[in-house]
């Protein structure tokens, strides 16, 4: 009896360790003091409470127009050591919640019509939609940071925990920027040079410009810069153009979550005649296009957009699109881009845009396995050389080995347009692939409903590639 009692002890000491060492393997950061809460949700990580901050949607003059996107929205965010279990309650009612993207490993309990909670196997990026796109929560479960910079150190630029308005931060060779979790930083920043480093858990926040009115002209201006990362820190309410890598090198933006939506032009990640740009395991909601490729400059010895990756990551757009490549077309290759295991919560207008012109070539894509969800919208995939108002040379482009494999669209039903058209013989499209793309459980095929192939188009196929 001795003996069971003791093992019965040594297993409950046991248990208690192990429950403490996963509590301490969460770390949370409360908001700044002058930060307004985020809605009416409520979070706790591992028992800790997640500071809940506020983002919106449509300021003036774009608000009361005839679009509505759901309104004012919240967001949090934490980071784990390991599987947790977190808590979230709200005012409104949870009971019909749905979170996007779903995953299997994502358990989900309701307790009470108020309260929710997920079990998370490892980092995930949610959003947590009690009533559709109005006003979710997006969560966000980071690993656990590495190498963490201190204040002090040399060559690092370091912002605590607190409300900061530096307005605009400029980064040399060999430099850190640091925004420690709790951080609210209210500036813009421009890199340049080469090995420069923007990490962190905190907010570079833009919402205090005006929309195009901010001091460098993007959240993150990324300017003829070489080996550059941007990792783990969250982007709120750019008043321009996000994150834009312009005739940049060696370029990785990891683990980047993006909550914008408040102004139009506010697209997410634009790299502007860069090459070998990696986008990889981020969140990106916007109003305007999440990832827009641009040929913008010719200054440059190498003016190609090239080698660039979009991989693991979370999409959502309110007004555009979800990628657009090729609308400024002033280089003469967009070439080399991979689009692969993405998740597409919600878009309006055609989802992927390829659109090239000024006798540019757009050339060797891959998309594959992107999960689509569908609200109905009447266009899904369009390649088509344009000539269009931003372009200085008025010819179309051309567009040449493009391949979609293991594209899926479930949810309601709609038109989900896929069309393909040349401009005249000269600017026309060639070797095009569908390969399990997949429309609502049927699989695209030749002459499948919401197809379209117009006139110049050469060599357009379905299934496997033999």
């Amino acid at each position: 009896m001795i003996h069971h009692a003791r093992k019965a002890t040594c297993l409950l000491i046991l248990a208690t360790s192990l429950i403490a060492r996963a509590a301490a393997q969460v770390v949370t950061a409360p908001a700044p003091a002058g930060e307004p809460a985020g809605g009416d949700f409520q979070v706790w990580a591992g028992d800790q409470p997640v500071a809940v901050y506020a983002a919106r949607t449509l300021d003036p003059p774009f608000a009361g127009k005839e679009w509505d996107y759901g309104g004012d929205y919240a967001f949090a965010s934490f980071d784990s050591g390991g599987p947790v279990r977190v808590k979230i309650t709200s005012t409104r009612s949870l009971a019909k919640v749905v979170i996007r993207p779903a995953s299997p490993s994502v358990r989900i309990e309701h307790p009470d019509d108020h309260t929710l909670t997920l079990n998370l196997d490892g980092p995930r990026k949610l959003s947590v939609e009690p009533d559709g796109k109005r006003s979710p929560l997006l969560l966000f479960a980071n690993a656990l940071e590495t190498n963490v910079p201190k204040k002090g150190d040399a060559n690092v630029v370091y912002y605590g925990p607190g409300i900061h308005a530096p307005g605009t931060i400029r980064l040399g060779s060999n430099q850190t920027l640091y925004l420690a979790a709790g951080a609210v930083v209210k500036a813009e920043v421009l890199a340049s040079g080469a090995h420069v480093r923007i990490r962190g858990r905190g907010i570079l926040d833009g919402s205090g410009w005006e929309w195009r009115k901010g001091p460098i002209g993007n959240l993150i201006g990324i300017r003829d810069a070489e080996d550059v990362v941007v990792e783990g820190i969250i982007l709120r309410g750019s008043s321009h153009w996000t994150i834009v890598p312009s005739g940049s090198r060696n370029v990785t933006i990891r683990n980047v979550k993006l909550c914008n939506a408040r102004v139009q032009n506010d697209d997410g990640i634009n790299p502007c005649n860069s090459q070998d740009v990696l986008i990889t395991d981020c969140f990106i909601r916007t109003d305007d296009d999440c990832v827009a490729l641009k040929g913008l400059r010719t200054d440059l010895t190498n003016n190609h957009v090239e080698r660039i990756t979009v991989e693991n990551s979370v999409l959502w757009c309110d007004r555009a699109r979800i990628f657009l490549l090729g609308h400024e077309s002033r280089a003469a290759f967009m070439r080399a881009i991979t689009l692969r295991n993405l998740d597409v919560l919600h878009f309006t207008m055609t989802a992927f845009l390829f659109e090239p012109g000024e006798e540019m070539r757009l050339e060797d894509v891959r998309i594959q396995d992107v999960r689509i969800h569908g609200e109905g919208q009447g266009s899904l995939i369009r390649l088509r050389p344009v000539v269009n108002q931003y372009m200085h040379t008025k010819t179309p482009g051309f567009i040449r080995d493009v391949a979609f494999r293991g594209v899926t669209v479930e949810g309601a039903a709609g038109a989900y347009l896929v069309e393909v058209m040349g401009a005249d013989p000269v600017h026309d499209v060639r070797d095009v692939r569908f390969d399990e793309v997949r429309i609502l459980g049927e699989t695209l095929r030749e002459g499948s409903k919401p197809v379209r192939i117009g006139e110049h188009v050469q060599g357009v196929r379905f299934g496997p590639t033999r």
